[in-house]
């Protein structure tokens, strides 16, 4: 369990402070584009890692979890997005905020197929 928990912090610090990173090289001026370009990372890199895991490529649990809990966890945004979609509507960019909620969820779905989730859908199948 130690070594689990373990994992799953250190997977966490590198996905913050990459988020931290990302989030400053992409300007936001009127638009929180870090914040999509994050989230749409994550949603491919989770999938991706879970086809992996799926696939008996990755077999290691401590790994997983650092990548997947850990990492995924620590560098994914939902909270940014949702304070970011309310802080939009409040300043009365309802278009702004709406398009921004279609396209992080349309974009973050589509990573998430890219990624692999295809291939977990079609092992769960089975």
């Amino acid at each position: 369990m130690f070594a689990n928990c373990l994992a799953v912090g250190v997977g966490g610090f590198v996905g913050s402070v990459l988020r931290y990173i990302i989030g400053n090289a992409i300007p936001h001026d009127t638009f929180p584009w870090a914040t999509l370009a994050i989230n749409v990372a994550g949603s491919f890199a989770l999938a991706a890692i879970v086809g992996l895991v799926l696939r008996g490529t990755m077999d290691d649990g401590s790994l997983s979890l650092m990548l997947r809990v850990g990492l995924c966890g620590g560098f994914t945004t939902m909270s940014t997005f949702s304070l970011e979609v309310v802080g939009l509507a409040s300043r009365g960019a309802w278009f702004g905020a709406l398009g921004y909620a279609v396209l992080t969820c349309v974009l973050c779905v589509g990573a998430s197929y890219a990624g692999g989730c295809r291939v977990c859908c079609a092992q769960r199948k089975r």
